[in-house]
């Protein structure tokens, strides 16, 4: 399988955070969207950067297609909708608030995906599902939007309907799917920096 092209969510709207976009939270001296932008470029043949405020940033950035921040799935379905018009069969998300993820996420998830009919894995570890760390061939764009459109929101209701192969990670410390949602988690993260 060839690299797909990446996917940063960093679209929400950060209320815990008193509303600065987590894409410019700073971590270690760093950005978080630089953050992970430099561990998923490796992985993935090009990045795109779901957001719906201004960042700043030298990656195309798309906003949600749908209207109303309908989550972490709309950014996805914009991921989706803009790789098809590039040609790419399939997306990894991840999540711009979770700088700790693998370094080798997305050929795990593309293994994972060998056991399902269309290429679609999600990761997880013994912790649970990792909804937003995902393989996603293009092709779901319009299951995806029919769901949302639908009122579906949860990115696990709609991994475990559409049968994503799962990618197991192990548990690490710190914990590679931590997010960093509040004040007291960027503390926290700081103290693995």
């Amino acid at each position: 399988m060839d690299k797909p092209l990446g996917l940063i969510l960093a679209g929400g709207l950060a209320r815990r955070m008193g509303g600065q976009p987590k894409a410019d939270v700073i971590l270690g001296g760093e950005r978080l969207l630089d953050r992970c932008a430099a561990r998923l470029s490796p992985q993935v043949d090009d990045i795109l950067v779901n957001a719906n405020t201004p960042v700043e940033t030298s990656y195309p950035v798309i906003s949600d297609s749908l209207p109303s921040y309908l989550g972490p799935l709309a950014g996805v379905l914009s991921g989706l909708q803009a790789a098809a018009e590039r040609g790419a069969s399939h997306i990894v998300s991840v999540a711009v608030d979770t700088p700790f993820f693998p370094c080798d996420l997305v050929p795990q998830l593309q293994l994972a995906a060998l056991d399902s009919t269309d290429g679609f894995a999600v990761a997880a570890t013994p912790d649970g599902v990792q909804g937003a760390f995902a393989l996603w061939p293009v092709t779901l764009a319009p299951t995806l939007q029919t769901w949302l459109t639908g009122g579906n929101r949860k990115v696990r209701d709609f991994t475990s309907h559409h049968g994503a192969a799962i990618a197991l990670f192990p548990a690490t410390t710190p914990n590679a799917f931590f997010n960093i949602n509040t004040p007291d988690d960027l503390t926290e993260a700081a103290r693995w920096t």
